[in-house]
């Protein structure tokens, strides 16, 4: 059975059916949130990441040097800068929103995504993104990444069907808790992990909060180190 491991802030580690190891955003080096034991992945076989931000790139370019079999899914522009910092990006180009990308028996899809995406510099990374991520047995988990809620997140309940939602809620830098259950309406009220809150104290909305406005969905309240199945 897949799982997804909560690694503190937006990253995650989900593995898939069939023991595939997928890392999204892996902001690991750096993170307060993320579990010592954590923190040095044993194995890496795919990294997902939304957006451009250094909380999300994260260890991307050294995970990458770690383990070069490992494919690197994101946007065009983010995957060339990679690249360019050393990261083995392979020969295939970047997605783009609405292209789906096969690695092995998954399917990452690009969706839309209400942010920005820079180098902590400042340089242009293409825009932000989120995924859903079609595992072997089909189950569509779908990662919002940075965003507030948007209206065409009906689409992707239309398009996808997923059956998780990994939101983020912090508010301040995204939505907060009253947008992200908005979000799960219009999503069709999948099952809920809450992200990208208590990492730093900008970032003040819970996951209680959303489970109180969002009564009838399945909020998941957990700590960084924690894994549920999927």
């Amino acid at each position: 059975m897949a799982t997804l491991t909560w690694l503190g802030h937006s990253a995650f580690r989900l593995d898939s059916d069939r023991g595939k190891r997928i890392y999204v955003d892996p902001f690991l080096t750096g993170n307060p949130k993320t579990p010592e034991a954590e923190r040095v992945p044993e194995r890496v076989d795919v990294i997902a990441i939304t957006h451009g931000h250094g909380d999300h790139v994260g260890d991307a370019v050294e995970l990458s040097k770690r383990f070069p079999d490992a494919e690197i899914v994101c946007q065009v522009e983010l995957k060339g800068w990679l690249g360019r910092k050393g990261a083995n990006v392979g020969e295939v180009p970047g997605l783009n929103k609405g292209g789906t990308e096969r690695v092995g028996d998954l399917f990452f899809t690009l969706t839309h995504a209400q942010h920005s995406s820079s180098s902590d510099e400042g340089e242009y990374l293409g825009e932000a993104c989120g995924f859903v991520i079609r595992l072997e047995d089909g189950v569509p988990v779908y990662f919002a990444g940075d965003t507030c809620m948007f209206g065409d997140m009906r689409l992707i309940a239309h398009l996808y069907e997923p059956q998780l939602a990994v939101l983020p809620i912090g508010d301040h830098f995204t939505m907060g808790p009253q947008e992200a259950a908005i979000a799960l309406e219009l999503l069709g009220k999948p099952r809920c992990v809450p992200c990208h809150w208590g990492t730093f104290p900008v970032l003040t909305g819970t996951p209680e909060a959303l489970a109180a406005l969002a009564e009838d969905v399945d909020v998941e309240i957990i700590e960084p180190g924690a894994t549920i199945e999927i």
